[in-house]
């Protein structure tokens, strides 16, 4: 019996696949994310927070300098996330570079893991597979100007000033970072979806807390997850989806900060909205029903044991996928 068992009666038939296929179907899952601040993390490119400069709102003509949160701002802590856990499950390692199970995210990929399999990976001319996890850019709600905020920093010496045998220490800066309870929406789509990529990918986005560079010291961040739709296709976009909450916030976008109730119950009824437009076949599960979806998944990734079943499931799935189709294509190229 499967560790993760999903109720026929709350996803529509065939919402998930048996197996990884070789070929796309048209089998989508998406996890409607909002994603809000909870110190102050820096996401930034060539030493500055990354901006852009995009119309407010869908009903509005005025333009707005946004915050973004890029794809691999997103995609990378998450896939880390799940990497700690393979390890720590025994399924890959990045000791040993002779073992078959060796996977050092950047470096060598193994092939065969979950994380290779449903992130995708590049080996240069060795092979690749593409992704079947999609993330793009997120957008803040608010404005840039009440985003961010500039500080100084500084590097102390052991005794905890800036001074030592009559020098000063030159070491200051200041640098762009993100305010508390700014919020990101974000849609994270897996293709050709099975029970077990849905689930590695929901546990991998409820368990990240720090994003950004220097998590270590700051980057908590929480993700809330406000809906997950089934469709046939792919479905609106992170900004298009910002646009229009920040239209149905009404005069509460001036609220600085954001409410949180009031941003997640806005979230809904925009995805509710934007769905009806997308011309897609979609089932969407949010409420209790979505409650519930995430308490069966929740339940098997937060018990030490049923988490380890399931990792070692969802190992057994990709390590399939990539015997009938990874290596198959990897053993045609080299003859």
């Amino acid at each position: 019996m499967p560790t993760i068992e999903i109720p026929k009666d709350l996803v529509p038939e065939n919402s998930f696949l048996d197996q990884i296929p070789k070929a796309p179907t048209g089998h989508y899952a998406h996890l409607v994310v909002v994603r809000k601040t909870e110190s102050f993390p820096v996401f930034q490119t060539d030493g500055t927070l990354n901006i852009a400069k995009v119309s407010a709102g869908l009903q509005s003509g005025n333009s707005l300098i946004r915050l973004a949160m890029l794809k691999r701002k997103q995609s990378s802590p998450e896939r880390l996330t799940g990497r700690e856990l393979l390890r720590r499950a025994g399924i890959t390692q990045n000791e040993n570079r002779d073992g078959d199970d060796y996977c050092d995210y950047n470096e060598q990929f193994c092939t065969t893991c979950p994380d290779c399999v449903y992130y995708g990976f590049a080996i240069g001319d060795s092979g690749s597979e593409k992704s079947k996890i999609y993330v793009d850019t997120a957008y803040s709600i608010t404005g840039y100007d009440e985003s961010h905020q500039q500080f100084s920093f500084n590097a102390l010496y052991e005794k905890g000033n800036m001074s030592q045998h009559g020098e000063v220490r030159s070491s200051f800066g200041e640098q762009d970072h993100v305010v508390p309870q700014v919020f990101f929406p974000s849609v994270i789509t897996i293709k050709d979806v099975t029970v077990n990529s849905f689930a590695y990918v929901l546990n991998n986005v409820l368990r990240t807390k720090r994003y950004g560079a220097q998590t270590t010291r700051t980057g908590r961040l929480a993700n809330r997850i406000v809906g997950a739709v089934f469709a046939d296709g792919e479905i609106f976009s992170n900004l298009k989806l910002t646009q229009t909450i920040h239209d149905r916030l009404g005069d509460d976008k001036n609220e600085t900060p954001l409410s949180p109730a009031k941003v997640i119950q806005t979230a809904e009824s925009a995805t509710v909205e934007l769905l009806e437009d997308d011309g897609v076949n979609y089932h969407l599960l949010d409420g209790e029903e979505l409650q519930q979806l995430l308490s069966i998944v929740k339940s098997a990734t937060t018990d030490k044991e049923r988490l380890h079943h399931f990792l070692q499931e969802a190992n057994a799935e990709t390590q399939g996928y990539s015997k009938r189709v990874i290596q198959k294509a990897s053993n045609k190229k080299k003859k």
